[in-house]
């Protein structure tokens, strides 16, 4: 690097630099300043807002702000078009909207930086003309347009309330999950409870998919889709309406199964992936084989809720107990499973027409 003393090529008054080797010359302080412009401004905005939901249009796609009245509106779309000379150091920039009419705000903004050492200011004005329309998302939600339905459902049986409020949580969650994560095409457009389930309408074929999905691996079960053809886009590529029916497990946990192989019946603990339970005549684990998919062929038998409370007369040894009967009263002798507490004065008990049986300790379903 080297010290020397130049000539400013424009007016020719003397300019002390220090500059690598190759640099061009500087323009004087006065001469730079002559033709320094701080700021890029526009001289004009147009801003495309939905009347409904407040997003902004830019370039192609709808934008949500968050914004909470058009002014806020007009500061960030002015924000984002003004550009700083990339020689401002220390840049600090404020504005004053002034609200012309219902359209239009004017933005007076007071910009100062220092620049070569030398403060400077500038103001700029910049109106901004705010047109109101209708975005991609409301107007399809005002159209009640859908591309996939999620149909819940359980085999052999109708969905309790309860699975049925829990399924459509697990479906408002994960819209909610999509729209915080700037997801404007995803939306519920109806929900139908009916009298086998409910039916959800969703935006998008992926939503209903992902909506699908995490039922199954809450409550279990199986998911099986298809597709209708139902029109052509403006480039003649096919349309598709996708429907994913999910089909809840036909046992659940708690309820007690008669699996029709000899050994007993089963209390069902779990119906993720395949049937998992505990046999109430050993109180050894049970799993449904491969060969029998999720669940095998079964006749449910009761709830572990309808077990009753009963007197334990007398541990005969470690395969049979005796115990009243909590209809006749009469002593029976049943199996003695693993989980018994020998100690116990009163255990619960399941009377089917598989027998009676002892239930594990009550618990909640």
């Amino acid at each position: 690097m080297s010290h020397s003393r130049q000539f400013c090529p424009r007016c020719g008054d003397p300019v002390e630099i220090e500059r690598e080797n190759g640099e061009r010359t500087p323009l004087c302080a006065t001469c730079y300043f002559d033709e320094f412009e701080l700021v890029d401004a526009p001289d004009r905005i147009e801003v495309l807002v939905c009347a409904t939901c407040g997003a902004v249009r830019r370039g192609n796609r709808w934008v949500d702000v968050g914004a909470r009245d058009y002014t806020e509106v007009a500061i960030d779309e002015v924000t984002e078009a003004i550009s700083v000379h990339v020689a401002a150091d220390e840049f600090s920039w404020q504005v004053d909207p002034e609200q012309v009419d219902e359209n239009t705000v004017r933005m007076h903004c007071y910009l100062s930086a220092i620049v070569r050492g030398e403060s400077i200011e500038e103001e700029v004005t910049v109106p901004v003309k705010i047109s109101r329309g209708t975005c991609t998302r409301c107007g399809r939600i005002a159209g009640d347009y859908y591309a996939s339905t999620v149909q819940i459902r359980a085999r052999g049986r109708t969905p309790t309330d309860q699975e049925t409020q829990r399924a459509l949580d697990i479906v408002t969650d994960y819209v909610a999950e999509r729209e915080a994560d700037g997801d404007r095409d995803a939306f519920i457009t109806e929900i139908d409870e009916t009298s086998d389930g409910a039916d959800v309408k969703l935006s998008a074929t992926k939503l209903g998919q992902g909506v699908a999905e995490r039922i199954v691996r809450r409550f279990g079960g199986e998911m099986d889709e298809s597709a209708t053809l139902v029109t052509e886009d403006e480039d003649g590529n096919e349309v598709y309406r996708v429907t994913y029916a999910v089909h809840l497990p036909e046992f659940t946990p708690g309820d007690v199964i008669d699996v029709d192989d000899d050994d007993g019946p089963v209390l069902v603990e779990s119906v993720r992936g395949n049937l998992k339970g505990v046999r109430v005549t050993t109180g050894e684990p049970y799993e449904a084989a491969f060969e029998d998919g999720i669940a095998p062929e079964a006749t449910r038998l009761g709830r572990r809720a309808d077990a009753e409370e009963t007197t334990l007369v007398a541990v005969e040894d470690e395969r049979a107990v005796q115990v009243l009967d909590p209809e006749t009263y009469v002593a029976e002798t049943i199996p003695r499973p693993s989980y018994l507490d020998p100690d116990a004065d009163t255990i619960p008990v399941l009377k089917s027409r598989a027998g009676l049986h002892v239930l594990p300790a009550a618990e909640t379903d």
